[in-house]
């Protein structure tokens, strides 16, 4: 049997991302896949950049650290360029986002399992991706097989202060794997990989370091329907302390997408890159 066909009837892992650096929630996931022999699938679902900045840096960033878990070039998938989503806009396009992320699910064959980002209030994007993942994977019969990841939250933080890798008690029960100390420093390592975003990893990394230190586990979190309607904690959202969107605009626009049909799309095509 020709190899490419062989890909298609094995079972994918697929990873979906709205910023390039967001994968670092699921570094181990991606390895432990390529390591067994599963052929990972990634897709950005935003250009990571707004305006007239060009994501090309961005992108070939997330690029190479990827590689080096052992992804194919290949099935590295930029949909927020194919579709011309800017970093922030996700939930204004939650519709278009939505139908190229089913038409490429069901391109895929048989999936084994789906990684998305956690419902959380960190980045309204994360939030947006969430919801069309939970949403599409319902559709698709596959929201059994789809699991969030966190990275970053305002739960029960002062000012806007924040927790790194900390999956929501709301979000249901925790699946923790422990990460071997020669990963977690191979992984902190990446955090220096994204030169473009050097201000915001500073920000980020030494919470990053804390946990993979006292804690040095991945988390994940099965997804319901349910819990996307509702307010991802009490207090103030990582979002709204930073101004980047308020939990009103975000309900609202996820409350219309909800109550809208599944749309179909048949442009820009799924395997053309900008």
């Amino acid at each position: 049997m020709p190899t490419d066909a062989v890909q298609k009837s094995a079972p994918v892992a697929v990873v979906l991302i709205c910023h390039q650096d967001d994968e670092s929630g699921a570094y181990l996931q991606i390895l432990r896949h390529r390591q067994q022999g599963r052929r990972v699938v990634f897709a950005c679902f935003t250009r990571g950049v707004m305006g007239d900045l060009d994501e090309t840096r961005r992108n070939t960033e997330s690029i190479d650290v990827l590689r080096r878990l052992g992804v194919e070039a290949s099935d590295i998938v930029f949909a927020g360029s194919l579709l011309g989503i800017d970093d922030q806009a996700l939930v204004d396009n939650l519709p278009m986002a939505a139908a190229w992320l089913r038409e490429w699910l069901a391109s895929l064959g048989p999936l084994e399992v789906i990684y998305t980002l956690a419902w959380e209030g960190g980045h309204p994007d994360h939030d947006a991706l969430h919801v069309i993942s939970a949403r599409v994977c319902h559709e698709l019969g596959v929201l059994d097989k789809l699991r969030q990841y966190p990275l970053y939250n305002s739960y029960q933080r002062p000012w806007q202060f924040f927790r790194a890798l900390y999956p929501l008690p709301a979000n249901g029960p925790v699946e923790r794997i422990r990460i071997p100390w020669p990963l977690r420093i191979r992984f902190l390592g990446f955090s220096f990989l994204y030169p473009s975003q050097l201000k915001s990893w500073l920000g980020i990394l030494p919470f990053f370091i804390l946990h993979y230190v006292f804690r040095g586990t991945a988390q994940l979190q099965a997804v319901s329907l349910e819990r996307i309607t509702e307010r991802p904690h009490e207090g103030e959202l990582y979002y709204e302390k930073r101004g980047f969107s308020t939990w009103g605009y975000m309900q609202r626009r996820v409350s219309e997408y909800l109550a809208s049909g599944p749309e179909v799309i048949a442009q820009p095509s799924l395997h053309t890159q900008q």
